[in-house]
């Protein structure tokens, strides 16, 4: 099962893109924050769509967009033992 996590930097980033957005329209802001969180959503069927972030070099650190916004997430496998 996938589980998709939110870090405390990114829920502030989410707010801030929400106050940001605000100042013209609530309604564009919560729709904005909306498409990103529903974007992610993705993750739980194709856990490595995207693509590697160059910044970080690492095959496990990917980026999904949504508008002008990247939304970087990285893969964690949890391995169960059978034993």
């Amino acid at each position: 099962m996938v589980q998709i996590n939110w870090t405390l930097i990114a829920k502030d980033d989410l707010k801030n893109i929400f106050e940001y957005i605000s100042k013209d329209s609530v309604k564009y802001a919560k729709l904005q924050v909306l498409r990103i969180k529903s974007r992610t959503q993705i993750l739980k069927s194709q856990i490595h769509i995207g693509k590697p972030v160059p910044e970080y070099d690492k095959n496990n650190i990917r980026e999904l967009l949504e508008g002008n916004y990247r939304i970087i997430h990285k893969i964690f496998l949890k391995i169960k033992s059978i034993y």
